[in-house]
């Protein structure tokens, strides 16, 4: 059931990439575009409420073609299959990779059970939590009812609930949503000095109980709640998401307020499992489920679609495309929404802890570029900062637009301005502005118009959707987990272990031990 293991670089394939891309490198997108009044519908695809325009790439039609081929002699399909079966890709640790259980009811068996039911059961749990605190029911240690929580985690147990809650907190429910990630004791101290113990529900998220950061705050936390509470108070006060019940007892929490986490899903990844407890809190149930569903209807749109009608295998395909033979090491998410601040570092997470490896799946190292460096920021802030360089300067940035067709608020004026920006950034990345045009305009002097021309010829996909809702951030989501698994899959590497992080926590509690408690 192990992946196949394809060395991309052998493939007959990405000989043939390579010299396709001697041919079309220098082809610039004024010419792709005039050469092809139907590029614009060619070079896009719809799901739902999604249009994915990717005609402003550095490609045709024949570039398309090589690189699905790619995919094939990859075994892409097999993989897929595998990736949704429950086979054990993550084969380092000798895990499954199904995160996509936990927002499907179809069966899904792991050594002959069907876990979708404990899933289900789980959300059923979630439910009856969350509308209970909600709903004002949950009474602290003083009879009153809850106003705040407090998410106490790191790494996936932060960055996606966190996203998530920001992102939707037009929908959200009448408590206010606090994280806690950091191990600086300022971050924890800034986070409670204004809260108060009687009515703060805190949610502590590790598998183990045992991450060093996560229960440091958590013990912090609880000192400072037993100086207004007592011992048998911390039962009505906090939670846990964990799978050490043993460690989570002795800290004090009723077992009725544990939430079970299963092997099989990554960290990274596991926003859509109990770790979304504080998501269902912050935003009532119904629209974190919503949030399943939407992520649920592109896991579909992806096991099933053609691999050139399929979102994330082609924005995948793209991104191999610049970084494996244009060289292009970064890529560039630019959400068009305030909402979506933290939609970046979410990914700057998922995408660079499961895809930066240099050893292939057969424990060979690589000799070709893997995984891309992440970064970004919303529209229009970045305007006024980093898309200098993305114009004018000397690397090739591929970016990604995030736009939205509706605003929450119904601002007409102000939305319309945003998306003139949206629409006019990839124009301008697209077609640039030559030495002739900059003439044209008259007023500037011989020795400034080569300041002013813009090459263009600079790569952009447009991900445009109706309207920021719980489900369509679920779908947003998915999509970009499905692009992770198609690279990692032709790089021919593992994307779900991440060595790298256990070997500095290895050396964290080394240097701890030996300097500060000996």
């Amino acid at each position: 059931m192990a992946l196949k293991n394809v060395n991309p670089t052998t493939t007959e394939a990405w000989a043939k990439l390579e010299a396709h891309f001697a041919e079309i490198k220098d082809t610039h997108l004024r010419s792709l575009f005039a050469e092809n009044e139907n590029r614009k519908e060619e070079f896009n695809i719809k799901f739902n409420d999604f249009d994915v325009d990717f005609s402003k790439n550095r490609i045709d039609s024949k570039t398309l073609e090589l690189l699905v081929e790619l995919a094939d002699q990859a075994e892409l399909k097999d993989a897929i299959s595998k990736y949704f079966g429950g086979a054990k890709i993550n084969a380092t640790e000798g895990r499954e990779v199904l995160h996509t259980a936990l927002r499907t009811s179809k069966e899904v068996l792991v050594d002959g059970e069907n876990v979708v039911e404990d899933v289900q059961a789980t959300l059923a749990k979630i439910e009856g939590f969350t509308n209970k605190v909600v709903s004002g029911d949950w009474k602290g240690y003083t009879g009153k009812s809850i106003t705040d929580v407090v998410n106490i985690g790191i790494g996936g147990s932060d960055l996606g609930p966190r996203m998530v809650v920001d992102a939707l907190q037009y929908y959200k429910t009448p408590l206010t949503t606090h994280f806690v990630s950091n191990v600086d004791g300022d971050h924890v101290s800034e986070i409670i000095k204004d809260l108060n113990p009687e009515t703060t529900l805190f949610l502590i998220v590790s598998k183990t109980f045992t991450t060093q950061e996560t229960i440091t705050n958590a013990m912090t936390i609880k000192e400072w709640f037993l100086q207004s509470a007592t011992e048998a108070d911390v039962a009505k006060h906090f939670a846990a998401v964990s799978t050490n019940a043993e460690a989570v007892a002795s800290f004090g929490i009723d077992a009725d307020n544990v939430f079970t986490m299963w092997n099989w899903v990554g960290g990274r990844f596991s926003l859509w499992s109990a770790v979304g407890v504080s998501i269902s809190l912050a935003v009532g149930f119904d629209n974190f489920k919503a949030l399943l569903d939407g992520a649920s209807d592109m896991d579909s749109h992806f096991e099933t679609a053609s691999f050139e009608e399929n979102i994330p295998v082609v924005l995948a395909l793209l991104s191999i495309w610049y970084n494996n033979f244009f060289g292009a090491e970064t890529e560039a998410i630019l959400p068009y929404s305030q909402y979506l601040e933290k939609l970046t570092p979410y990914l700057q997470q998922a995408i660079m802890e499961s895809n930066g490896k240099s050893v292939d799946r057969n424990g060979d190292a690589i000799d070709y570029q893997t995984g891309t460096i992440v970064w970004g920021s919303t529209g229009t802030n970045m305007q006024h900062a980093f898309m200098q360089l993305v114009h004018q300067g000397t690397k090739l940035i591929p970016c990604d637009f995030i736009g939205y067709e509706e605003s929450l608020y119904g601002k007409e004026e102000h939305h319309n301005k945003l998306m003139s920006n949206y629409y006019g950034q990839q124009e301008a990345l697209s077609n640039g502005k030559t030495k002739e045009e900059v003439i044209a305009e008259g007023k500037t002097s011989e020795s400034v118009i080569p300041f002013k021309v813009f090459a263009g010829n600079k790569p952009s996909n447009s991900i445009l959707i109706k309207k920021l809702t719980p489900k369509s951030l679920g779908s947003l989501i998915s999509m970009y987990e499905h692009k992770i698994f198609v690279q990692g899959i032709i790089w021919n590497i593992y994307s779900y272990d991440q060595w790298g992080v256990e070997l500095g926590k290895v050396m964290a509690n080394k240097i701890y031990a030996e300097k500060y408690n000996s």
